[in-house]
């Protein structure tokens, strides 16, 4: 008599060995668990290591590791890419979204770091596009540093704009008759810039150095104004009313202030 079992299909198999891939991704990445939270914070290292190599980068670009470096860093961007890609509910909406845009960018820069030569300081907007991204204050969160969320991402803003102002000057100024011989005089003239405080020792050179300083000091002035507002205002937390969905209000608040409705605020250890 025949047997009546069938071999199993391989393809279901690897189909189902697919699903348990993602399913145990996006517990790790989106999970509260232990192991999930020291996963995450292990991923937020390695992704500050990261950030230093793209600071490091003007500085590191002569010596015989760096490219080395470089496509390490990209195997390990595309590594974290492709998980996130595979943890996402809708991975063709989450490869939409602006920070995603951003890290595929910096991974093409990484993985032709000549032909991208020029390019190379916009890389340091992965740090804005971590600030930005849930996954990064979860486990901060577990820290007890989520009521500082506001002020961080003040400061990498400013850090962000700094390095790429800085980069941006370095790449289309060095070496133009405008005082800049390195990257250490294009972050001096940023800094000085932003700060409006205008030394004079390096200035750029034609109308379109005047347009780039003046931009600078516009945009860092403000960025500096809002991060000033953040540290020295009384601080807020975030839960949006019911009634009128004002989303600021006093930890301590218990009705808002705007239309008066009874709040329910839950302490931080409470989230």
């Amino acid at each position: 008599m025949a047997s009546s079992i069938e071999p199993s299909d391989p393809a279901n198999k690897d189909q189902d060995g697919l699903v348990r891939l993602r399913a145990k991704l996006r517990l790790l990445y989106h999970g509260q668990t232990p192991e999930a939270v020291r996963f995450q914070l292990t991923v937020l290292v390695v992704d500050l290591a990261i950030i230093a190599f793209f600071i490091a980068t003007p500085l590191l670009r002569d010596t015989s590791a760096y490219l080395w470096l470089d496509y390490t860093i990209a195997a390990m961007l595309a590594l974290d890419l492709v998980a996130r890609g595979l943890a996402s509910n809708h991975p063709e909406r989450w490869v939409r979204q602006a920070p995603v845009i951003v890290d595929i960018f910096i991974l093409i820069t990484l993985l032709a770091p000549t032909f991208f030569f020029n390019l190379g300081f916009l890389r340091i907007l992965r740090l804005w596009t971590m600030s930005r991204s849930p996954f990064v204050w979860r486990p901060l969160k577990k820290l007890g540093l989520a009521a500082y969320r506001d002020t961080v991402q003040a400061v990498i803003n400013l850090l962000v704009f700094l390095f790429v102002v800085t980069g941006f000057v370095y790449t289309a100024f060095a070496g133009r008759d405008a005082g800049i011989a390195g990257y250490v005089d294009a972050l001096y003239f940023t800094v000085t810039t932003m700060t409006t405080t205008g030394f004079g020792d390096i200035t750029l050179p034609g109308t379109f150095g005047k347009l780039v300083s003046i931009v600078v000091m516009i945009i860092g002035i403000s960025l500096f104004v809002r991060l000033a507002q953040l540290i020295f205002r009384p601080n807020k937390v975030s839960f949006p009313c019911p009634q009128c969905g004002l989303s600021r209000h006093e930890p301590d608040a218990v009705h808002c202030k705007a239309c008066g409705h009874l709040l329910n605020i839950p302490d931080e250890g409470e989230a």
